[in-house]
């Protein structure tokens, strides 16, 4: 499969796609920042410039800090592919992120989204 045309897409056009799915959800556009700046190692001033920038999906994902160690927790279907046995690098990557703004735009909390472990609670008798 050729994914050319994924690779040279504005990550500006993308990005505006996904807020506008997960505000239809009623999620923001915070979250949607939360959700790329933990996947890429981003942070938000460097989203926002790249984004001005019009950088494309490859060169967003090429020049991204450090993809999360956590990414091997995301798995399931996207698109009619299981994107943990994606084996385009970059393709998984970019399915990667679309399979967590559907998470987010379907409802999961960001704790769930993010893998974040549950916050364990000990009770302390004195």
């Amino acid at each position: 499969m050729d994914n050319t045309k994924v690779y040279r897409m504005t990550f500006a056009s993308v990005y505006k796609l996904y807020v506008q799915k997960a505000e239809k959800k009623g999620r923001t556009k915070a979250e949607v920042d939360e959700i790329i700046c933990w996947l890429t190692g981003y942070d938000k001033p460097a989203l926002q410039q790249l984004i001005n920038d019009k950088s494309d999906v490859e060169t967003f994902f090429s020049k991204a800090p450090k993809i999360n160690p956590n990414v091997s927790k995301i798995t399931g279907l996207i698109c009619g592919y299981r994107v943990e046995e994606i084996e385009d690098q970059l393709m998984q990557k970019i399915r990667y992120l679309d399979k967590l703004i559907d998470e987010l735009a379907k409802g999961k909390t960001m704790d769930k989204i993010l893998r974040r472990k549950g916050k364990i609670c000990f009770i302390v008798e004195t």
